[in-house]
């Protein structure tokens, strides 16, 4: 299999392989783009996400600075805030529901390394997709790590790392993530 093969199938892919990089060098292209775009015309920012992610919904902004690994494994719903450096590291797909809300310097990451010094050595990653429900708001310096799923109406506060899939209406905090509470569902 081609390396770029291997990381669609989920499998262990050599991360500095041509064309998985290639990939990479255009979303960083399309990134410093997009950051370059005059902060109050928000119609061509909003046009380019369009044209640099997966699928974009309605009423859809994200704050500089915004990167990438990819963009096309991106795909956000409606009424979608990112803010300031948002980092989505989306060597495989990140599904984001609607009203979801984004702190500033958070990290998404599908991709995750060997433990081994080898494995490391060769250049080695995986990725495992992730995906945010409806109705989300992640704080401040959040980390969601590969594989994870957030349900619907989840509120991760600042600083927390999730490893684990955070369940419908909870308040997860802390590093790991854990759930404290349950959370109201006001709109059922």
């Amino acid at each position: 299999m081609k390396e770029i093969e291997k990381l669609k199938a989920g499998l262990e892919y050599c991360y500095d392989d041509e064309e998985v990089d290639a990939i990479k060098q255009n979303a960083i292209k399309n990134c410093r783009i997009y950051n370059s775009i005059d902060d109050e015309d928000r119609q061509k920012q909003y046009d380019f996400l369009c044209e640099m992610l997966g699928s974009v919904g309605e009423n859809v902004w994200i704050a500089k600075t915004f990167s990438c690994d990819n963009g096309k494994n991106i795909f956000i719903g409606d009424n979608f805030t990112g803010n300031f450096n948002l980092t989505i590291l989306d060597v495989k797909e990140v599904y984001i529901g609607n009203n979801v809300m984004i702190g500033p310097n958070t990290l998404i990451t599908t991709v995750g390394h060997p433990l081994t010094p080898k494995g490391r050595r060769q250049h080695l990653a995986q990725g495992s997709e992730i995906k945010i429900g409806d109705d989300v708001w992640l704080g401040g310096n959040v980390t969601i790590l590969p594989g994870v799923t957030l349900g619907n109406n989840v509120v991760v506060g600042a600083g927390a790392v999730v490893t684990k899939d955070i369940p419908d209406n909870c308040l997860a905090i802390g590093v790991p993530a854990r759930v404290v509470r349950k959370l109201e569902n006001d709109i059922e």
